[in-house]
């Protein structure tokens, strides 16, 4: 789930959904939202690959996303290690601040989007070999990352950071998250592995992260709706961040139906038909919650336009979660048999092109005019 976007740090000096003055670009300013941009590009592969397309156009459409993602993540990884090195102040400031700390779930969920990608739609262009070794190491390198930020991140939260009441965002999810990825894109390796022990321990594995973020996702989300209950929609810049809660959910119901799809010739073929079970009675409803939530989301961002939100990274956060669903929704049409799943994966698909599109349009504009990595604008009395 993944998101995927940029929050007003508490430490900064920028007033919520103010824009950052031009000046000049810093690696200082990165931050770990920017991995937000290689998942909410990888998605369209993985995504794109998921529907019931077979024509040779759209493959190739997919194929570039998946190349832009491909290129984008190591100039970033390039680009954080030199912030990590040259502006380590900055870096600490950045785990020890709450509204920061979270999207290091996006580092590894952008190690697995890519790692995914590769594998729906970059073996058509490196070879099936080549593809199962780099999703096999981007998904072993996402996944030791995506526990390390789920353990770590909310260890901070309870010994280091200071949470004021009534504070709680959907960023918080962004390192739960993480592990959920992981169970959804791990199936898709098991038929590279020997036959046996190998295969039936990924398989158990997957699920065991998806259980891990599904029960810590189910502690979270709670909170986020007190919040929005008790103190009203959030700030402009953050009403975007609102689409993260479809992550999780998109992304587990993608998961039990990619582990039921693996499961035949794994395990035992009644517990083949338990999971693929699994994967409808759980499926169904999580995904009718989905837009529920989209439903709401989607009037809290008209709102949010009509009163001048303006463009931020937060963006980003259109992205990735809708791609979730795309997959989460073919899925169900692949185990129900039930055609509307794939009209509702059409357009949702078509929803994440143009969020893409739109975000990363504003992005690069953003980077050209040196805006979005210029020191943040004090904040006028």
């Amino acid at each position: 789930m993944a998101t995927l976007a940029q929050a007003p740090s508490r430490t900064g000096t920028t007033a919520p959904g103010t824009p950052p003055a031009p000046g000049r670009a810093s690696v200082r300013q990165l931050r770990p939202n920017w991995y937000a941009t290689v998942m909410g590009t990888a998605i369209v592969a993985s995504a794109g690959a998921a529907l019931p397309l077979t024509a040779p156009g759209p493959r190739l459409v997919y194929q570039a996303f998946w190349a832009l993602s491909a290129l984008i993540l190591p100039v970033l990884l390039a680009a954080r290690a030199v912030h990590w090195a040259r502006h380590r102040d900055q870096a600490r400031r950045h785990l020890l601040d709450p509204a920061v700390a979270p999207f290091y779930g996006c580092l590894a969920m952008a190690l697995l989007a890519v790692g995914g990608g590769t594998l729906a739609v970059g073996r058509d262009v490196i070879g099936t070999p080549a593809a199962v070794a780099a999703d096999a190491v981007l998904w072993t390198a996402g996944t030791l990352t995506g526990l390390a930020t789920a353990a770590v991140i909310p260890y901070l939260m309870v010994t280091r950071h200071r949470i004021e009441p009534g504070s709680a965002s959907p960023v918080w999810l962004l390192p739960l998250v993480a592990p959920m990825v992981s169970a959804a894109l791990g199936p898709a390796l098991v038929p590279h592995l020997p036959a046996g022990q190998a295969q039936r321990t990924l398989l158990f594995v997957c699920y065991a992260l998806f259980g891990m973020s599904l029960l810590a996702t189910l502690l979270v989300l709670p909170l986020v709706v007190s919040r929005l209950l008790h103190h009203g929609p959030l700030p402009l810049a953050l009403t975007p961040t609102l689409f993260l809660v479809l992550g999780p959910l998109g992304q587990s119901t993608t998961a039990v139906n990619h582990l039921a799809d693996a499961a035949p010739g794994v395990v035992d073929a009644t517990t083949a038909h338990a999971m693929g079970a699994f994967a409808v009675l759980y499926g169904v409803p999580v995904m009718g919650f989905a837009l529920l939530w989209l439903t709401l989301t989607g009037a809290l961002v008209v709102r949010a336009f009509r009163r001048g939100m303006g463009f931020s990274m937060t963006w980003w956060g259109f992205t990735f979660p809708l791609g979730t669903c795309v997959t989460g929704a073919a899925g169900l049409a692949r185990h129900t048999g039930v055609g509307a799943w794939d009209w509702l994966a059409a357009a949702l698909f078509a929803a994440l092109v143009a969020a893409v599109a739109v975000a990363g349009a504003r992005t690069a504009g953003g980077l050209a005019r040196g805006q979005l990595l210029s020191p943040p604008r004090p904040v006028t009395p």
